[in-house]
């Protein structure tokens, strides 16, 4: 008995579900830059009827202010272009090590919930429902006001070797080029502030702390979330085996929890890069502080956000991205 045969569908019939999967969302591209555009248009429109310049062309004239810390020197000779790309680097800057200080902080609190001391647990919970139920912004002038208020004066710091942190901020060692090689600049007490070394302002460790430590308290939720989610099997099987409870969760425990740890640990890298657009309340010369001062000088507005939303998006795009790669590369994979 022969069989029937088999009906087969042309890739671009009406009738194929992948057909008109493409045929679909190409019409809401098409809608969506539609309505972009007609956006635009009617905005330029508005915007030149009422005398109000719009362009980018402003990025290249002299910004005619200075910045007081970055990762280059700038001048207020130097254009718009240079003071926003000096603001986006201090931003990437916080961005950075605040998601570094967070996981480290972060990982700690969270297996420390797991501890058989109660001392250390307690804490632990503490840290959790303290700076977690506390606003950020809170958190960030409270810090601002310990490094501003509860240091020491500048002529008078508090020192561990070569290191100083006053009022002025934290002065370090940091390797310097010389001649060809590399040597130690330290800091030393000069006649009126801390002199040589690399220095951190407190506005920037009141941003990096506030963040960090903000953060981390949601990052330890996440923690231990992850690691509650592992069967108690597999710490049985590895204690069973003669591992110390330090070494199970380090070898077995959180290699296991990575799967249900990473993809709301990328949320959490995400809040802190967009929360770090508050540093604009303590003095932090980010990309924000610095596009609010392009707009009041120019008036470009609607230009200023435009590079803001870009500078977000491109950042959290680009966090979300390299997160995923590591998500599928230390997911669990079946044999």
């Amino acid at each position: 008995m022969s069989e029937p045969p088999l009906i087969t569908r042309r890739p671009w019939s009406w009738r194929s579900q992948a057909f008109r999967g493409a045929v679909y969302q190409v019409l809401a591209v098409v809608v969506i830059v539609a309505l972009l555009g007609f956006l635009v248009h009617n905005t330029l429109i508005n915007m030149r009827l009422r005398g109000i310049q719009s362009g980018f062309d402003f990025l290249w004239s002299p910004s005619g202010f200075d910045i007081g810390e970055g990762l280059f020197n700038f001048d207020s000779a130097q254009s718009y272009a240079m003071a926003l790309l000096a603001g986006l680097l201090n931003t990437l800057r916080v961005a950075l090590l605040g998601m570094v200080l967070t996981t480290v902080l972060g990982v700690l609190v969270g297996v420390g919930r797991f501890s058989r001391n109660a001392l250390v647990r307690g804490v632990c919970r503490v840290h959790v429902e303290f700076f977690r139920n506390v606003p950020v912004l809170l958190q960030l002038l409270m810090w601002y006001l310990v490094f501003t208020e509860v240091l020491p004066d500048a002529l008078a710091p508090w020192r561990w070797g070569s290191v100083f942190l006053s009022k002025g901020g934290l002065s370090f060692p940091s390797p310097s080029w010389v001649d060809g090689g590399v040597v130690w600049d330290t800091p030393f007490m000069g006649e009126f502030a801390v002199e040589g070394g690399a220095a951190l302002t407190p506005e920037f460790m009141a941003l990096l702390l506030g963040l960090s430590i903000y953060t981390s308290a949601f990052v330890a939720e996440v923690v231990r979330a992850g690691i509650a989610s592992v069967p108690t099997g597999q710490a049985e099987a590895a204690l069973a085996l003669g591992l110390s409870p330090r070494l199970q969760m380090r070898w077995v425990t959180l290699p296991q929890a990575l799967r249900v740890i990473i993809p709301p640990l990328t949320n959490q890298y995400l809040n802190l890069t967009k929360n770090s657009s508050l540093a604009v309340a303590i003095g932090y010369p980010d990309v924000v502080s610095i596009a609010n001062t392009a707009i009041n000088q120019t008036g470009r507005a609607v230009e200023c956000i435009a590079i803001i939303m870009l500078v977000y998006l491109s950042t959290s795009l680009s966090t979300s991205w390299f997160m995923n790669a590591y998500n599928a590369r230390a997911a669990l994979r079946e044999r």
